[in-house]
């Protein structure tokens, strides 16, 4: 234990605190079993180590962080950590990346019930380890998702200012008031497009000539090993999950005519729904259905977006469609706290309650002008007015 004990205190020496994700104030750290879920390169390891900086500087003898891909973990066993940790007068544990340890969900369910006393804080990058792993969580473990970077946040890594959030309802009813403070203190067009383009994962910061070709990484490591390993895709499929991907990427927006598309790359038309089913899962695409709750996993997604804006410049770089990428930033922003689903007379019904149309500077009011809690979301503009709201302010709902 002591070599996990030294790479814990080097790691965290070389966390700093200039910046921490707003997720880090939404989660309730005094729960007993805390899951933290998302993508890799969101940012999750950072969130672990700047939390214990913040909260554990006078216990770091009773706090211990471990990765779980450790070498360690090829002699010694989850829950042999937790006992002997326990048996030193350790009292928070916090275990990055549980999905590289195999059995890791019973091994916690173990600890969880064998040490009252310890308080587990683990992450996991892979989407579909957690979802096949609630089962034996469930009741015991408070799950949390981490996004990559709102707009908001990645103002305040780019300009040094510190934003607050902005409701959904603070928004729609004083967009004005709110982006007129905003403005006075940056200007957020300048910074919008770099943003859709190479903002939203934290590691943009690292060397942003490589930050293409480690999306292209996370996007393989996804396709290749997880979905084939955990949902069972076959290996030859890949290639045309890749084709599917890319249609999507440059769809304005994408709606999917399963029959035609079936015949187009290859595949048969119940495994081509499970696998619209399974890029969701995995955080690659935001599939809409006329509700946003309940949907089976053969049923036909009415539209089809990437999951962020991001992921279009990998993907096909020289064939983004605006459209799409703006279509794209809103589902990703909204869907982080609301209910996105499928509208018939619009883009977007948000918490089955508003409607949006996504569109340029001169998107007129036409089509949403006899619908009730309507609203445009407009790109290339600073300051709206009624119901028309810049684009960019929906980046800081979180």
């Amino acid at each position: 234990m002591e070599a996990l004990v030294e790479k814990f205190r080097l790691k965290l020496s070389y966390i700093t605190t200039d910046f921490v994700r707003s997720l880090e104030t939404d989660v309730n750290w005094n729960a007993r079993l805390i899951g933290i879920k998302g993508a890799r390169g969101v940012g999750k390891t950072t969130m672990l180590l700047q939390h214990i900086k913040f909260s554990f500087a006078e216990e770091l003898d009773n706090t211990l962080y471990v990765t779980l891909d450790s070498i360690w973990f090829s002699n010694n066993t989850l829950v042999n950590l937790a006992d002997d940790f326990v048996k030193r007068g350790g009292k928070y544990l916090f275990l990055d990346e549980v999905h590289k340890y195999s059995n890791w969900s019973q091994e916690l369910k173990n600890i969880y019930d064998d040490y009252p006393m310890l308080k587990v804080v683990f992450t996991g990058s892979s989407l579909l380890e957690i979802l096949n792993a609630r089962a034996d969580l469930s009741r015991r473990a408070i799950i949390y998702t981490m996004q990559g970077l709102s707009f908001r946040e990645y103002l305040s890594i780019e300009t040094g200012h510190r934003f607050d959030r902005l409701s959904l309802e603070s928004i729609l009813k004083n967009h004005a008031k709110e982006a007129t403070l905003i403005n006075t203190v940056v200007k957020p067009l300048q910074y919008f497009d770099a943003y859709l383009k190479q903002g939203y994962y934290p590691f943009y910061k690292e060397e942003l000539d490589l930050y293409t070709p480690r999306l292209e990484e996370v996007i393989n490591m996804m396709l290749e090993i997880e979905l084939p390993l955990l949902r069972g895709l076959d290996l030859a499929y890949v290639y045309k999950i890749k084709q599917l991907l890319l249609i999507i990427s440059e769809s304005v927006p994408f709606v999917p005519n399963v029959s035609k598309l079936s015949d187009k790359i290859g595949i048969a038309r119940g495994t081509l729904l499970l696998y619209f089913h399974y890029l969701a899962e995995i955080g690659l695409t935001i599939n809409l259905f006329k509700e946003a709750g309940g949907i089976s996993r053969l049923q036909k997604p009415l539209k089809v977006y990437l999951e962020n804006s991001n992921l279009m410049y990998a993907l096909s770089p020289k064939a983004v469609n605006t459209g799409n990428k703006r279509d794209t930033f809103f589902a990703n922003q909204l869907g982080y706290s609301h209910k996105v689903a499928y509208s018939e007379k619009s883009d977007f019904l948000i918490d089955e309650k508003y409607v949006f149309e996504i569109g340029g500077k001169d998107k007129s009011k036409k089509q949403i002008a006899t619908i009730e809690n309507s609203f445009i979301a407009a790109d290339d503009i600073e300051y709206g007015f009624q119901n028309k709201i810049p684009l960019w302010l929906f980046g800081f709902l979180y």
